[in-house]
């Protein structure tokens, strides 16, 4: 940056999941699952900038984690042993400008983790290989490898392993966020605990959103409602609490968000990215 200290900025975009399927319990205890993901434009900017001291993280909103528990500073601890230093990282402070909702299945911490790997290597000059980025992506979490990836993709085993797929027709998102979130671990829990009902939620793509919506009826009132308002397709995304609709125009989903947002929930409206654009934009800039 021009007059002030070395510094590079990254994006890290949201995804939904259009359909998730649990097909067993694996040996080491993660569940197994088929999920179809989707890049959205939604995201948060992360700017790590040079500076004196320990690794810090600020971040605009009160309620993401700055220490350890950030998958941010976790992405660090790995890029910093892969560029052979000693001790903790140091010399960069990160700052978030969070716009991915917290606790609510679109993948903010995992893609903010993705986008740490991509920009502190640049930063810190570590080459890495696809194969290395991704084991050290996997190590931070199970969505984190599809984050360098992007676009529409299928994730098998954890979710982990991915095959690229055709990208999704250009749609426009509708995102409903009540003032709740969805813990994952017990959304796999509760689906564990009515394995082998069957509802219309269930039907509708994603497996956890049954179990979660007998938890939080709202989830599947929202569901209905994006549908009721012209979505040629709607679900809870991931764990939750996320709800979205596709629209085929950015009218039609502004006017369904409209309707649908009140003091209980936010609404966002956004697109889904091809995996090009996500590769593109997703960048580190400096």
């Amino acid at each position: 940056m021009p007059g002030g200290a070395p510094a590079v900025r990254v994006k890290a975009f949201a995804k939904i999941n259009l359909t998730l399927r649990v097909v067993g319990v694996r040996a080491d205890g993660y569940h197994e699952l088929r999920t179809t993901f989707q890049s959205l434009a939604l995201h948060d900017t992360l700017t790590f900038t040079v500076a004196r001291g320990p690794f810090q993280i600020a971040c605009d909103d009160p309620a993401c984690p700055v220490d350890r528990t950030n998958l941010v500073w976790r992405a660090a601890d790995e890029i910093w042993r892969a560029a052979g230093r000693r001790g903790e990282p140091s010399g960069v402070r990160a700052r978030i400008e969070k716009r991915i909702p917290l606790a609510a299945g679109l993948g903010g911490g995992s893609s903010d983790a993705a986008a740490s790997l991509r920009a502190l290597a640049s930063l810190w000059a570590v080459k890495l290989g696809d194969d290395d980025q991704r084991r050290i992506a996997a190590g931070l979490g199970a969505d984190v490898p599809y984050f360098l990836l992007g676009g529409t993709a299928l994730g098998v085993e954890r979710g982990d392993v991915l095959f690229p797929s055709i990208d999704w027709p250009a749609s426009w998102v509708a995102l409903l966020l009540p003032n709740f979130g969805v813990n994952t671990v017990e959304a796999y829990r509760w689906f564990d605990q009515q394995r082998g009902s069957v509802t219309a939620a269930a039907l509708r793509g994603n497996d956890l959103e049954a179990p979660v919506a007998a938890r939080h009826p709202e989830i599947g009132d929202l569901v209905e409602a994006l549908r009721d308002a012209g979505a040629s397709y709607g679900a809870m995304s991931g764990s939750g609490s996320a709800v979205f609709g596709l629209f085929d125009d950015r009218e039609a989903a502004e006017s369904a968000a409209g309707r649908l947002k009140d003091a209980t929930r936010r609404a966002f409206v956004t697109r889904t990215l091809t995996r090009a654009a996500h590769q593109r934009l997703g960048r580190p800039v400096y």
